[in-house]
């Protein structure tokens, strides 16, 4: 079994497409209007923009916690700041030898954004 879908509360659809379009940095896949439904592709993973889902709390990887935040500047509150969170001793919840990097943002639509990221320390 796998993860096949992930729902977000959009209220503005236009702008939670214009926000996720820059944090991904990739176009959407598919839009529905209506019923006001746009959908990303997260390799294989869908992540779904819609207006009727409850608000959430999505872990999201990027490359670089900061550039990430560099991208989104004036676009997301951010709710936390870039911190190392774990340092991976083995394979068991990340790449071994990585720290585990995270920060928090709220995006257009009031939902929390965590944004992960592994580099060397």
């Amino acid at each position: 079994m796998r993860l096949a879908q992930v729902a977000v509360r959009a209220l503005d659809l236009d702008r939670a497409t214009d926000f996720y379009t820059v944090l991904l940095e990739a176009e959407p896949t598919a839009r529905f209007d209506p019923p006001g439904l746009v959908f990303f592709d997260l390799d294989g993973l869908r992540l779904m923009l819609d207006g009727n889902a409850p608000p959430s709390l999505v872990y999201l990887h990027v490359e670089n916690v900061h550039d990430a935040l560099d991208r989104l500047d004036g676009l997301a509150e951010v709710a936390s700041r870039p911190h190392v969170i774990f340092s991976h001793e083995d394979e068991r919840l990340g790449p071994a030898g990585y720290e585990e990097w995270q920060a928090f943002i709220h995006d257009t639509e009031g939902n929390t954004v965590g944004l992960v990221a592994y580099q060397r320390p």
